[in-house]
């Protein structure tokens, strides 16, 4: 026996419906979040089972694939399909045209499109407590660098309203130098005192070599620069935002240099670190990102092609007629997507094969972007074939069709 369990997820509650396998409703109802919202839910299920209870499948639908809830679904033994909210929107459309909307109603189209589709649906992957571990330090790890750059650029366009000079001064806003020479010096005023030893001292404890004199030169002169500036009241004004935000982003630097070493730490303990990072264009922290995005369940993807899917990284066809168009994914795993293909504009450097193909896809004249994409889709199979056999990335090995044909 069949029972299908649509899930209707709050932030504190669930609405849950129970369908069998005619499509009849046996039982629904609202759930708290947490044990006694899970106790109630399977005491529904063993009522609806009763005596076949043993013999029974329950397969149950959610708009989601993470969290205790649905950590609990899995160690109950049920199969959980992470619906995509996308999929969930278009199957109500064909359940009703009036645009009618409620929790009860979306329970019961989950469960109907677990009834009726599951064979279409993605069951939750069965990764490891490490890959689990490593997405949670790895996304909080690219949060943190993206909430930097946000305080960066409100930075920038502060000081573009009241100094420009300092914008001239340093060229990257968020290094250490930056940050503290700012800190001591926010106004334009007090940033034309600054004497070349000071500057100097800034570079040297941000951990700069060389002639630190002759690159503090140019910084004190460009700080001194004439530029149009702001009545006094307003200024200040200005200094005190610039002192808040120089503040929040020295807090932001600590906190994404001693996530990096946790990112590190726990990507060093997974048994696929080495194949990930024997990858070219992927070290211990982009490594960690891609793999923490694809998971380690051994079985999530059947092939190659599945995993590229999954990436986001291989193309889509639009064929209607005599009509056919061939087009990037834009639906995809922003973070995973950012990271394949900064390994693809490193591995084009590094990997003479990833170089050659690059240059091929090129002389065919397709652009940057799209030519780098293709580089990342074929990263992503070599990838997908070195997880699968268990074996280290080799040139030869993996460049050599197209090796041939470029040959030919």
């Amino acid at each position: 026996m069949r029972l299908f369990v649509g899930d209707d997820w709050a932030e504190d509650h669930h609405d849950v419906e129970l369908m069998d396998a005619s499509g009849r409703r046996l039982a629904k109802a609202r759930l708290p979040e947490g044990v006694a919202g899970m106790e109630r839910l399977h005491a529904m299920i063993g009522e609806c089972f009763g005596e076949d209870a043993d013999e029974a499948e329950v397969i149950v639908g959610i708009e989601t694939d993470r969290g205790p809830w649905v950590g609990a679904l899995v160690a109950a033994g049920y199969t959980v399909l992470a619906v995509n909210p996308l999929q969930a929107a278009r199957y109500r459309e064909r359940l009703t045209v009036s645009g009618a909307k409620s929790d009860a109603a979306d329970a019961h189209m989950l469960a109907d499109m677990v009834r009726t589709d599951s064979h279409q649906l993605r069951p939750v992957a069965a990764d490891t407590p490490q890959a689990a571990a490593i997405k949670v330090v790895t996304r909080m790890h690219k949060t943190l660098i993206w909430e930097r750059t946000r305080h960066t650029q409100r930075l920038r366009h502060a000081l573009r309203e009241y100094f420009p000079a300092a914008l001239a001064a340093f060229e990257d806003l968020d290094a250490p130098e930056a940050l503290e020479l700012l800190a001591k010096a926010p106004s334009p005023a007090a940033a034309a005192t600054l004497t070349v030893s000071q500057i100097s001292a800034a570079l040297k404890r941000a951990g700069r070599r060389g002639d630190l004199a002759g690159k503090a030169a140019p910084i004190q002169a460009a700080l001194r620069t004439e530029h149009l500036g702001q009545p006094a009241v307003v200024t200040a004004a200005y200094t005190a935002s610039v002192r808040a935000l120089l503040s929040v982003l020295s807090a932001v630097n600590q906190q994404v240099m001693a996530m990096r070493k946790e990112v590190e730490a726990h990507f060093g303990q997974h048994p696929a670190a080495e194949i990930v990072c024997s990858q070219p264009g992927l070290g211990p922290i982009l490594g960690a990102r891609v793999l923490a995005e694809f998971g380690d369940d051994p079985t999530r993807y059947a092939s190659a092609k599945a995993r590229k899917n999954y990436a986001g990284t291989s193309p889509i066809t639009r064929a209607s007629g005599k009509k056919k168009v061939i087009a990037a994914r834009f639906v995809h795993n922003d973070r995973l997507i950012d990271a394949l293909m900064t390994q693809a504009a490193t591995a084009v450097r590094v990997s003479p094969g990833a170089r050659a193909y690059y240059d091929k896809q090129r002389t065919r004249d397709s652009d940057y972007n799209t030519a780098l994409r293709q580089v990342a889709n074929r990263l992503v199979g070599i990838l997908h074939g070195c997880l699968k056999t268990g074996t280290l990335y080799d040139e030869a090995t993996a460049w050599a069709h197209h090796a041939e044909s470029l040959a030919a």
